[in-house]
């Protein structure tokens, strides 16, 4: 992990525990297990001011690369209500959003796909032009 933990803004991190609070009833078991492990990496997450955010971080609104050896990905990690697969939009509360968030430009994750674990490294990490306005939401 390039910064050693988990880097969210200040705002986002606040409206990310008020979803994690009121998501603790998913049935689906990897949702389950990708939100607890979400909740159990921001006890050491480093929290920044938005201004002090680098720019290789995913949050809200980015978008992102991934792959696994031949297999990649790119997405746009959304919050719920703005989740849109055909669009390839991904919640935050989906178990790619959440495996993700927080990790920065180059680091490698392990995420649980339906046909067993795979490493993913994060290959591309592009801040949207119009990021979210998290005081709306909070």
């Amino acid at each position: 992990m390039k910064y050693g933990n988990l880097i969210l803004e200040k705002k986002e991190y606040v409206f990310l525990k008020r979803l994690l609070n009121v998501s603790g009833f998913y049935k689906d078991e990897n949702t389950k297990v990708s939100l607890n492990n979400l909740s159990s990496e921001l006890k050491s997450a480093i929290i920044y001011d938005h201004e002090e955010m680098p720019e290789d971080i995913i949050r809200f609104n980015s978008v992102v690369t991934v792959e696994s050896g031949a297999w990649q990905n790119q997405f746009q990690l959304v919050i719920p209500t703005e989740r849109d697969i055909a669009a390839n939009k991904i919640s935050i509360l989906a178990p790619m959003g959440s495996a993700v968030m927080g990790y920065a430009e180059g680091d490698s994750v392990t995420w649980n796909f339906p046909n067993g674990t795979k490493e993913l490294t994060i290959t591309s990490v592009k801040q949207a032009t119009r990021p979210i306005d998290i005081d709306v939401l909070l």
